[in-house]
């Protein structure tokens, strides 16, 4: 089975339907999230929607790419976005959150009290799985403002993409009644005896908390617990409200991948769960998929060819005047880059030299953006230069030499490109065999970073397109 049964999946249709809530992108880290959580918030509000972009990203690359000089915990207007329609972006500040809900929920003496406890500070700042749960707290505060018509999520770049889903859970036993009465039960017995029941329940807790054990510890946790009692069952009920938003129809979770095997192994792990849960899962996007407009030449073929050209003449060969000759009639490169005759004659004349350079060099952007991927970079590549004074009866053509070099690099360079599409083909083929059912939109790789909305539309018109770049079977 390859990529090609796959049902291609409709971006727009998605963006365009007044229905659809809420885009959650998820996937593991490095695979292209936030680029696309941009992307797609600028191309929904470009078509007429109100959107709102959350991102979790520290890296502030969604700030840079709208032009904005920074995010913080308030959506901002994004500016030069053409259409109808409005775009704001914020950038999740977990503390800020935290302290927002205490003041939305407790008044305001006990919201100071609980501001300046210490136990609250280390809580609010690092305890494990807090991002990802004031990320589902913002989400839910965002939806019930209902000021927007479409929030795209950039999920919290974390080693499992699963953390996003598991955050409320967990949080949510953490403010439980029995963990709640293990942490109080110390302080209200006091004594060594307090300390040693506190040792049996501190391998629940994270190396936070642990950093703060001692005699005032135990003090803050009690004064902690005093002021948030009431406030405690409002964490679950939200969580468990955001949770069920999650599964609702007005939402759709798009799985980011790359096309390499870890990143889709991920990305076959989180369908698996979000069938699970009951997630509504609206595709896969495959980001950075390589291609080639001369893909009728294979790795094989290309590397021959190079070796010919690089190897010295063989007087007894018949073919040795003119190597190309052991190419089909298609030659090596790209016809619809310039047609250059029949680059099989053996007319050595100025302008039969002149025209191989130029079909020659026609493919020259394709190269380059194989030597990218192989790590060469063409602009420090010498240029072959060559003593006219050493021309003569008994040396070759300067010109059809370096010529001939240039297309033997050339050939090595598209060769290692094939090599690359044919892995990527793999992967993405075992993906599909597991999961025939999930709609997939590829991304065709780009030869530099995104960082301006012009960038971010042509990436929504590769999402839209949804198909694989020339090549890429």
């Amino acid at each position: 089975m390859t990529l090609d049964a796959a049902e291609p999946l409709a971006i727009d249709p998605l963006l365009d339907d007044p229905g659809t809530r809420i885009i959650v992108c998820c996937g593991s880290g490095g695979v292209g999230k936030t680029t696309t959580a941009a992307a797609l918030g600028v191309r929904a509000a470009e078509r007429g929607r109100k959107v709102v972009v959350l991102t979790i990203d520290p890296a502030r690359r969604l700030a840079q790419s709208m032009g904005i000089d920074s995010l913080d915990n308030t959506p901002r207007r994004v500016k030069d976005v053409e259409g109808d329609g409005e775009l704001h972006a914020m950038m999740l500040d977990m503390k800020r959150t935290f302290d927002e809900i205490v003041e939305a929920h407790a008044d305001p003496d006990r919201a100071k009290a609980i501001l300046s406890n210490p136990f609250y500070q280390s809580l609010s700042a690092g305890f494990a799985g807090t991002q990802e749960y004031m990320a589902m707290e913002k989400l839910g505060q965002l939806r019930a403002r209902d000021e927007w018509d479409l929030i795209v999520v950039d999920t919290p770049p974390s080693r499992s993409a699963l953390d996003f889903l598991d955050a409320p859970k967990r949080l949510g036993s953490f403010l439980d009644g029995k963990f709640i009465k293990l942490l109080m039960a110390p302080a209200k017995m006091g004594g060594r005896a307090g300390m040693k029941f506190l040792n049996v329940g501190m391998s629940m807790m994270t190396g936070t908390l642990g950093k703060l054990l001692g005699g005032p510890f135990l003090h803050d946790v009690q004064t902690f617990v005093a002021a948030m009692d009431t406030m405690f069952g409002g964490f679950r009920t939200r969580a468990d409200a955001t949770y069920r938003l999650l599964q609702a129809p007005g939402t759709a979770f798009l799985v980011v991948a790359a096309p390499e095997r870890d990143a889709l192994r991920e990305a076959a792990y989180f369908v698996e769960r979000l069938a699970a849960d009951d997630m509504p899962l609206a595709g896969l996007v495959l980001n950075r998929v390589h291609g080639s407009a001369a893909s009728r030449l294979s790795a094989e073929r290309a590397l021959a060819a190079a070796e010919s050209l690089e190897e010295p003449p063989d007087p007894a060969d018949p073919s040795a005047e003119n190597p190309a000759e052991n190419l089909d009639d298609r030659r090596i490169v790209d016809q619809e880059a310039g047609k250059a005759g029949d680059r099989g004659s053996s007319d050595s004349s100025p302008h039969a030299v002149a025209s191989h350079a130029h079909a020659s060099n026609a493919d020259v952007s394709h190269a380059d953006a194989a030597g990218e991927h192989a790590g060469i970079d063409p602009d420090q590549v010498e240029p072959v230069r060559m003593d006219p004074d050493q021309t003569g009866p008994d040396r070759e053509d300067p010109d059809q030499e370096s010529v001939e070099r240039l297309t033997a690099g050339l050939l090595r360079l598209h060769a290692e490109r094939m090599q690359v599409l044919a892995r990527e083909q793999r992967t993405r083929d075992r993906f599909t065999a597991l999961h025939p059912e999930v709609p997939v939109a590829e991304v065709a790789a780009l030869p530099g970073d995104v960082h301006d909305l012009a960038g971010l539309r042509t990436i929504g018109d590769r999402l839209a397109a949804g198909g694989p770049p020339a090549g890429a079977a």
